[in-house]
């Protein structure tokens, strides 16, 4: 299945990092190699890399990695084609503006028969379920709010929003406005939540390993939300099936978490995407 990556900190990071081993992911260590995308929030602008080569080898991505881009939201994405064609079109993450701020959005996932009204603001460009899924909330939202509302509020407009779409299939998600990141869980999303005391970590998709301890401040806090985890010796935690967990500066501040939260296992999660057609 698609792979999906998101940082969010309480200061601006480098997450190349975790973006080596997650790269490695589309088309050396996995299969994904329908192309990639990464976004990083600076400011109120958003620098946005897109490629419909596989990761792992990708002019792209390496000049992504020479950049050494610090950022305080970073959304990513590895795409393994369940609908649309291979193009950069139907490449997450995609981007639109509300509200006066841009908007990033990465799915995982298959949902059948989604095809909602072409709404009044956003409208596809590619063919995929995930950009069209995109498009609904931000209109749907849009419709609703002519301002951006409070953090309660759209936070419990976007749970509403996520609970209607996961209805018709899988609907992992990533999602920011460069201040805070949503992420949701139908099957598998884990995270981790870096701060003092920093350690060593080794990645699993790579023989690379970093101390925090050198590279951050006490001060530091950095969430990492990630498919499957992405290091071998931290403790990730998992998102339940069908959480939403708002993160900001670094912790998660808001969830809807089901009353009795279900964990999926990994070859759960994965066995689940293989019948739907999006992993092999």
């Amino acid at each position: 299945m698609c792979q999906l990556l998101g940082m969010n900190c309480n200061t601006p990071t480098d997450i190349m990092f975790s973006f080596e081993g997650f790269r490695r992911r589309g088309g050396i260590t996995d299969h994904h190699a329908d192309g990639f995308g990464i976004g990083f929030f600076e400011g109120k602008g958003v620098r946005l890399f897109h490629d419909d080569k596989p990761s792992a080898d990708s002019p792209v991505a390496d000049l992504v990695r020479a950049y050494q881009i610090k950022s305080e939201n970073v959304i990513a994405h590895i795409r393994k084609a369940s609908q649309g064609q291979t193009s950069l079109a139907n490449t997450h993450p995609f981007m639109r503006e509300m509200w006066g701020e841009y908007w990033l959005f990465a799915h995982n996932g298959h949902l059948l028969d989604f095809y909602p009204e072409q709404g009044v603001f956003y409208k596809a460009v590619g063919s995929t379920d995930s950009e069209r899924a995109f498009c609904y909330i931000l209109n749907s939202l849009r419709s609703r709010f002519p301002e951006k509302p409070d953090e309660e509020t759209l936070f419990a407009a976007i749970a509403a929003l996520t609970a209607e779409i996961r209805s018709h299939g899988l609907f992992n998600f990533v999602m920011s406005n460069g201040d805070c990141l949503f992420a949701h869980a139908s099957t598998l999303l884990h995270y981790i939540v870096r701060k003092a005391p920093f350690g060593k970590a080794r990645l699993l998709d790579d023989d690379v390993m970093i101390d925090f301890a050198e590279v951050t401040t006490p001060n530091d806090k950095v969430a990492v939300i990630a498919t499957l985890p992405l290091t071998r010796d931290e403790s990730w935690l998992q998102l339940a099936v069908n959480e939403l967990a708002m993160f900001q500066h670094g912790d998660i501040v808001r969830s809807d978490k089901p009353a009795e939260p279900v964990y999926m296992s990994t070859e759960e999660g994965l066995a689940i995407a293989r019948a739907v057609g999006v992993s092999v």
